[in-house]
């Protein structure tokens, strides 16, 4: 008898193990997402944000994020800093419409989540690390992150001057399954 569960039992075993598997969650961004910029001299939000969201809290390594920002997004609250914002002594929307990060490696922090990657500004692509944190809310979720960027690491506009070489970036995006 018991050389006949053995079979059974393992093929039981077999079949069970066939339907687990590690699945990272896709998320949709949702509306009301925020991408803030703040430095002297200029400060604003950009309203245009795409991407892929693969993340999954119990599993950090299987997550993935390849987001897109227009650009020509760009909002400042004046129509003439738009317009300087978007031409070619700083971003030059036209000849490089998008800023896009990409990431290669995402890990649980003591305060949350690293994001690293590549970001690219300006035709320009630097390593990046966004720290982030994920707040779980039923179906959906809100990522949330606050970081530095140097603008002039990435060839917009030059160093020095009236506005600041560093800016301070608050994102919030919301999303659904």
């Amino acid at each position: 008898m018991k050389r006949v569960l053995y079979p059974l039992a393992f093929a039981l075993v077999l079949f069970a193990s066939a339907f687990t598997f590690v699945s990272s969650q896709n998320w949709k961004i949702a509306e009301g997402y925020s991408i803030k910029f703040s430095g002297s001299g200029a400060n604003g939000i950009f309203k245009d944000l795409k991407g892929q969201v693969v993340f999954d809290e119990k599993n950090p390594a299987a997550s993935k994020f390849d987001v897109t920002i227009a650009v020509s997004s760009i909002n400042t609250g004046n129509g003439l800093k738009n317009t300087h914002a978007k031409g070619g002594k700083w971003f030059d929307a036209s000849k490089f419409p998008t800023i896009h990060f990409v990431s290669s490696k995402v890990t649980k922090t003591a305060t949350g989540y690293d994001a690293q990657g590549e970001l690219e500004m300006h035709g320009v692509k630097k390593p990046f690390t966004i720290p982030f944190t994920f707040a779980k809310n039923g179906n959906g979720g809100t990522f949330t992150g606050n970081f530095d960027v140097n603008r002039v690491d990435f060839g917009i506009g030059e160093a020095g001057g009236r506005v600041d070489d560093v800016f301070k970036l608050q994102v919030s995006v919301p999303v659904t399954q």
